[in-house]
């Protein structure tokens, strides 16, 4: 009889109890799992906050998944796109700024995460002032484990080609410190490929010509490698130091196409031979420094530096097919020597229902390349970015109101032309929250952010891409602003959860391309147009069929948007969207996803990113994962643009032939007991700039 009744009075009390529970998972999130004797209480899979939203991964989840983005597939965030076996994160087709406990990271990196250190996901799609103007942020936030050490290896090669997805990961601890070694590769090696091509060029005349290709076969390469050594000091509630030291090598990044040229004023056919890629190092060195002071004050300090040796190119040749005889040849060769540093330093104070946040930041880039076409000559490249901001947030019973702004200094100078530019802009942002109940949250947002133009944007060295065409920078090209006016309605029911949401958008002073004619040559250069406006509504479900059998998701999106130019003003407007499948059970995983990008509109170009399809069984046996897939299943991969300029029409599909079986096995060992990585508030960007050479 005791038992029982014990059990009876534990009840009870936790009964009471849940309502606290419920409250500390709400302001703290450090409460997700509690166990009394048989009473299992789980926190919500997914909490609405003002300001994101916050995934708790169920056991089933954890069971089923041997790295960080097999498990971030299972949470099966519904405008989420995880592909493992590309090696990409995306959200409606835009790319997701990733972080761990804070700290911007890569890709590899989250693949590396161990499942059972994942304590919860926090999904941010209307960040903040101290995001830089990220459209998506994904901040996974890990705990402590119960290993001092862990294992990951993982392999995922392919059936019938040379392609595929390997990593390893070991880290090690020692009271406060933490050890991480780890390295990824990623191979695809002379995958076929080709092109449909067409295009017309309008002269100032009125005439016209019309070149039409037909593909004879291409290959893509995309083959790189990464590796990081860390160390972090971890002192809880008071002092976090971490270091890392990563490289990057791009092996071979290269297209290539070979196709015939029939022309519309009846010339011979033309044999066409038209490739371009990169290849280079680039090492890093993160640092960062968090101290807590009493009273709730916080001092973070980032600092990062990188360097960037490496090269591009850009080949185009057209030849009579019979006599060989050379009709263009092009080649362009930029060898870059670029560095990068920044560091940032923000103050942060809280209250129980307020946070200050004031940060400043500083950017710098120096850049060198020598242009091997150009009798080696040397261009460089100063560049450099100041930013200073304060948030202030309030949360006032189920308001929650956030407002801040933020300055930026920018400027870039080109030595040998003693040409440039500089300009402060100001960049405010607001958002206010409304919880109507613990399943339904209405938010409003306003965001601004800058763009500098790029190190190709501004480059006066003149890169010709054809028989045709040529481009060159403009070195007085000013920093473009965005605006973002955000509407979003998250909903929770029984077995379903969503998102319903608009979005506005306005650049006024877009960074774009504008194509004019000089002297029989059609140039591309760049200047600050009259503006881009663009509205997208989405709506996001994911829905559990069967309670952790069965759940689908995905999400749809309507794009209408205006583009205007020097010379054009272009409309456009498209649906895109995602769908994904998951059927587990005894220890079986089916999986199932397609994704149909965006058609969008930037300058005079339309541009879509992959239309792409996967399926993947796998088996998990105590720390083993065994599988296999398939990519493209169904559908054809496409990947492309269409130019709507005045001189020049084209459209460009890239069909990559990637029908390909693969298979995956994953192992994952852990010891002793383990401490969790360093916390990381803020994360600063000093990534080197890279030339690119211009191609069709």
């Amino acid at each position: 009889m005791r038992p029982t009744i014990f059990r009876k009075i534990m009840m009870a009390v936790v009964a009471l109890q849940l309502p606290a529970v419920v409250f500390a998972q709400e302001t703290a999130d450090t409460l997700t799992t509690q166990d009394f004797d048989e009473i299992v209480i789980k926190a919500p899979k997914v909490i609405r906050k003002p300001d994101m939203d916050v995934l708790y991964p169920s056991e089933s989840a954890v069971e089923n998944s041997k790295n960080g983005m097999q498990l971030l597939t299972h949470l099966m965030i519904p405008t989420l796109t995880v592909n493992e076996v590309m090696g990409s994160i995306s959200a409606s087709g835009q790319d997701v700024q990733l972080r761990i406990n804070g700290r911007e990271a890569s890709v590899e990196q989250v693949r590396s995460l161990l499942p059972e250190s994942i304590k919860r996901v926090e999904w941010i799609d209307n960040p903040g002032l101290r995001y830089n103007g990220a459209t998506y942020v994904l901040n996974v936030i890990t705990s402590n484990p119960s290993a001092g050490g862990s294992l990951m290896l993982s392999a995922q090669p392919a059936l019938t080609t040379r392609f595929g997805n390997y990593y390893a990961d070991v880290k090690l601890n020692s009271g406060k410190s933490q050890w991480s070694l780890g390295a990824t590769y990623k191979m695809t090696d002379n995958i076929k490929a080709h092109r449909d091509y067409n295009e017309t060029f309008f002269y100032p005349d009125g005439n016209s010509l019309t070149r039409t290709e037909k593909p004879l076969g291409g290959a893509v390469d995309d083959n790189k490698a990464s590796a990081w050594l860390s160390y972090s000091y971890i002192k809880p509630d008071t002092t976090v130091i971490y270091v890392s030291l990563q490289g990057f090598r791009d092996i071979s990044s290269k297209e290539r196409y070979e196709g015939l040229l029939s022309l519309s004023n009846e010339g011979s056919d033309i044999y066409l031979d038209n490739g371009n890629g990169s290849q280079g190092t680039t090492p890093s060195l993160s640092a960062y420094f968090e101290q807590h002071f009493p009273h709730r004050q916080t001092l973070v300090v980032d600092f990062g530096a990188s360097f960037y040796r490496g090269h591009s190119f850009s080949n185009y040749r057209e030849l009579m097919p019979e006599s060989g005889n050379v009709l263009t040849d092009v080649s362009t060769y930029i060898t870059d020597r670029n560095q990068g540093y920044a560091v940032e330093a923000d103050y942060i104070k809280q209250w129980n229902t307020q946070r200050l946040t004031v940060g400043a930041s500083y950017n710098a880039n120096r850049n060198r390349s020598t242009y091997r076409n150009l009798d080696n000559s040397v261009f460089h490249q100063r560049q450099d970015k100041a930013y200073f901001f304060a948030e202030y947030y309030q949360r006032i019973n189920n308001f929650t109101f956030t407002a801040g702004a933020g300055a930026q200094y920018t400027s870039f100078h080109f030595r040998e032309s003693n040409q440039g530019n500089h300009s402060w802009n100001f960049r405010p942002q607001a958002s206010l929250s409304y919880s109507i109940n613990s399943n339904h949250r209405l938010r409003l947002g306003f965001s601004s952010w800058q763009t500098a133009p790029s190190l190709s944007e501004t480059n006066i060295a003149p890169q010709q891409i054809d028989g045709f065409q040529w481009q060159i920078g403009n070195p007085n090209l000013k920093t473009s602003n965005s605006y973002m006016l955000s509407f979003r309605y998250s909903f929770s029911f029984p077995r379903v959860d969503g998102t319903f949401g608009i979005r506005a958008f306005s650049s006024p002073d877009a960074i774009a391309p504008r194509l004019y004619w000089e002297d029989e040559r059609l140039i591309t250069t760049f200047e600050n147009s009259r503006g881009l406006k663009n509205i997208v509504f989405s709506l996001s479900p994911q829905v559990e069929v069967i309670p952790d059998w069965l759940a689908v998701a995905g999400s749809i999106e309507y794009r209408a948007e205006r583009m205007e130019g020097s010379g054009y003003k272009l409309y456009n407007h498209n649906w895109s969207g995602n769908a994904q499948l998951m059927l587990s059970h005894y220890g079986f995983v089916l999986s199932a996803q397609y994704s149909k990008s965006a058609r969008t509109l930037f300058g005079e170009r339309l541009s879509w990113n992959e239309d792409l399809s996967i399926i993947d069984l796998s088996y998990n046996w105590n720390k083993w994962q065994f599988g296999v897939g398939m990519i493209m299943p169904f559908g054809k991969y496409d990947q492309g643009s269409e130019l709507l300029s005045r001189y020049n029409s084209n459209v460009k599909h890239m069909r990559v032939d990637l029908r390909i079986p693969y298979i995956s096995v994953s192992y994952n060992l852990q010891w002793g007991r383990q401490k969790g990585g360093a916390n990381k508030l803020i994360d600063v960007d000093a990534n080197a700039d890279r030339s690119s050479a211009s191609g069709r």
